[in-house]
């Protein structure tokens, strides 16, 4: 289910157990982002600074994905609860979709 930011604090008060990647990112931050980090580290002490920044990242990729525009391409997928058409998303949701289970199927197929 996706996460938008602002659950981020209920979530945070009752912790998770997803499955996690064995690939690991490492990456600067602004000054100004690794003072929020560390000042919600000290905010939920029973989170890590990673647990903190790996569900910063994901609710943000849900906001991001959440907000790519619809964009109607010609052909009628299906029809609405009134009858009208309904066209297939030709903007950036499909490809990103498609590109994402092809990296997850790529990431499930190594630790195999």
């Amino acid at each position: 289910m996706p996460m938008k930011v602002a659950d981020l604090m209920t979530h945070w008060q009752s912790e998770f157990g997803s499955e996690l990647s064995a690939a690991s990112y490492s990456l600067p931050l602004k000054s100004q982002d690794a003072a929020r980090v560390e000042a919600l580290t000290e905010m939920f002490p029973s989170m890590t600074r990673e647990q903190i920044l790996r569900d910063l990242i994901s609710a943000a990729l849900d906001d991001l994905t959440s907000g790519f525009p619809y964009v109607a391409g010609d052909k009628v997928v299906a029809e609405d609860e009134e009858g009208f058409p309904l066209y297939e998303d030709v903007g950036l949701t499909p490809r990103f979709l498609e590109l994402t289970r092809k990296h997850l199927n790529q990431t499930q197929e190594e630790r195999h």
